[in-house]
Formats: C-alpha cells, structure tokens, sequence
C-alpha cells in the first residue's frame, strides 16, 4: 500500500513514537491527521500536510470527530497508527497497600480501550473507501509493549495494557479481513522518546548497556520507519513485531 494521497491518523502524533510516524507518514505523502491532548497540540510543531485535532481517545465523540476530519480531507483513510500512551510505577502490593484501582483503570483506559476505541471508529470509515489490489483498504498499525511479555516489578498496569494489546492483534485482523483491513503490533523496548529526556546520562548508558545489539536506545523515527514497511507491506497482518534490538526484560 502506498501512502501517497491518503489520509492518515496518527494517536499520540504530537510528540514521541507518534511525532515521528507523523512527520514520516506526512514526508510519504500521506495527509495526516494527528490526535493528542489539546495542551500537547497546542505545543506542537507545525508540519505541511499535518492537521492536529485535541483529543481524548477514550472519548467517542472526539475521535469520531478526528475520524470525520480525516475523512473531510477528501483523500481516503486507509492508515491508522495507535501510538497514544502512558505509564505509571506500581506493585499489586508494596508497602502504602495495594494497588491503586484507580490508576489502573486509568492506564487501562488509555492504553487499551483508547486503542480499541480509534480503531473501531477508524475501521468503520477505513471500510467503506474504495478497494485497492487484492480487496486492501488499509491497515491498523498499535503499539504495544516488551512490557507486555516480560513486564517488570512495578509495571502491573502498563503490561496489562499493552498485553490486550497483543492480544487484541488476531482476532481484531480476523474481524476486519473482509472488509480488507490489515492490524499489525509493534511492542517497542527502551526507546529515546520524551519520557526519558530528563533522565540522567549515566542511567541511559546502564539501559543502553542491557540490550543485545545494537548497543543503545531505540529512536522514534526508527519505529516510523518500520511503520512505513508495515503499510508498503501488504503481506503482513495478525503479527506483533518486537522493535527491541533483541532486550528481554528482567524483573527489575
């Protein structure tokens, strides 16, 4: 699938993992539309071809809203890449009690029902463009986790995200195959993404230090890059691809 003069929507777009997939789907060609928190929008940079829209993607009428803005564009959808995010540190069980049930909550809502949400809504739109060679419509690229298969002491909420995440991969390629919609996961490592801008140096070298090859953090416009394959591939659907350099997580 090419992304020239198509419409694209890009969760999580205005910075990070989705920043980068933004700029890169837009330098392809793509007239993209890319949903964050209406404070992040308003911070972000300005690009050719790039609409931002303030959205909550737990919310359904604002990513039904962002879903008509991308089809307003009169290009048709066909991509959508769920990079919307967060994280936060916490055991089932530590020393102030158990787990907070609301911020477990919280980290599933965004994480996975908010990746559910736009890519319902999206599909539904995706569905009725016109078919490409071999019935294509599109293609839904999530992003999962590593956190996901070996999730670390503290991060009880974040694996269980990103772990439905991994598991709604199958089943949601099977529900969509008929309408020629591909779903795709990428479950990134330790990228250098924003979150860790403020990290000390000698703590990103001690990161770096425990994945394989190559030795160092993943950058985010090397996940848009594998975006781009996962779109201009149509062979690919139903998989999670780790993005890792070969990391396997230890429990701390």
């Amino acid at each position: 699938m090419d992304t020239t003069d198509v419409a694209a929507i890009v969760t999580g777009g205005a910075s990070g993992l989705g920043g980068a997939t933004v700029r890169r789907l837009a330098k392809d060609g793509a007239r993209v539309v890319a949903i964050d928190l209406p404070k992040a929008v308003d911070d972000a940079e300005a690009l050719d071809g790039v609409e931002y829209v303030g959205a909550d993607v737990t919310d359904e009428d604002q990513v039904s809203a962002a879903v008509e803005a991308a089809t307003a564009t009169g290009l048709p959808l066909r991509v959508v890449v769920n990079c919307a995010g967060i994280g936060t540190a916490g055991r089932v069980l530590s020393k102030k009690g158990p787990h907070d049930l609301a911020v477990f909550n919280q980290v599933i809502g965004v994480n996975l029902i908010g990746t559910f949400n736009v890519m319902r809504l999206a599909a539904e739109a995706i569905a009725q463009t016109e078919p490409l060679a071999d019935g294509a419509r599109g293609v839904v690229v999530n992003t999962a986790s590593v956190a996901a298969f070996e999730g670390q002491i503290g991060q009880i909420a974040y694996s269980a995200s990103k772990g439905g995440v991994v598991g709604m991969t199958v089943p949601a390629a099977r529900d969509l195959a008929q309408y020629g919609i591909r779903v795709m996961t990428i479950a990134p490592g330790i990228i250098d993404t924003p979150m860790l801008a403020g990290v000390e140096e000698s703590f990103r070298e001690q990161l770096a230090a425990g994945i394989p090859f190559p030795q160092r953090l993943g950058r985010p416009d090397e996940y848009a890059q594998l975006v781009a394959q996962i779109i201009e591939h149509d062979y690919l659907n139903a998989e999670v691809i780790r993005f890792d350099g070969g990391l396997r997580m230890q429990p701390r």
